[in-house]
């Protein structure tokens, strides 16, 4: 029996909770692509609000080079300040958006050769992200509970597909992950990435 309301009409179903995302245009990625600040907002969105100081101890970095980004993100409207964390006169920062999209327009022909690049710079430390994110996961697995240790998955699929039907299946794939937005609270739970990749190949001759 179909579920129903309080009036006693049919429920429609839910729609996937879909993030707050930004989409980038050729100025914005011009200036977020660079590795540190696409690590640094990251880090905001994952860990949450946090200092220029607390930002270079967790990467790495002195906290001369953080500020100088962290303004560089704010300017081009990817963080912000963050009001109400802390005490004293440190000036604590927020990322604005849960997830970036991008356009693979701006990778075209008819982009110039600038914004071509930063696409370029841009995607390709996304893979070493991912592939750091997994290399970190092999190498600490061992700490965590069996349950979460058989909670993972590194799978690949080979599939013969049309344009339209490769979209189909990344935005059905994308539908699926974000339904599991906002689940009630457990005690068990933690952060989990998810990465989903999918490209063509060229066939053999």
């Amino acid at each position: 029996m179909p579920e129903t309301n309080a009036a006693g009409e049919p429920r429609q179903p839910t729609a996937p909770q879909q993030p707050h995302v930004r989409t980038l245009d050729a100025r914005s990625l011009r200036g977020l692509a660079h590795p540190l600040r696409m690590r640094m907002l990251a880090t905001l969105r994952h860990e949450g609000p946090a200092t220029a100081s607390q930002l270079a101890e967790r990467l790495g970095e002195s906290s001369g080079s953080t500020s100088y980004h962290l303004r560089q993100l704010a300017a081009h409207g990817f963080v912000e300040d963050a009001p109400g964390h802390g005490k004293g006169r440190e000036r604590w920062w927020r990322a604005v958006h849960q997830g970036t999209a991008f356009d693979e327009s701006l990778m075209y022909d008819e982009a110039d050769p600038q914004t071509r690049g930063a696409a370029d710079a841009f995607l390709h430390e996304i893979a070493t992200i991912h592939t750091q994110e997994l290399s970190t996961w092999l190498g600490d697995s061992h700490s965590w509970p069996r349950p979460w240790r058989s909670a993972t998955d590194m799978s690949d699929f080979t599939l013969r597909l049309t344009p339209d039907q490769a979209t189909e299946l990344i935005h059905k794939m994308h539908d699926l992950v974000n339904s599991y937005r906002d689940l009630p609270a457990a005690e068990d739970t933690a952060t989990v990435r998810v990465h989903t990749h999918a490209f063509p190949r060229r066939d053999r001759a």
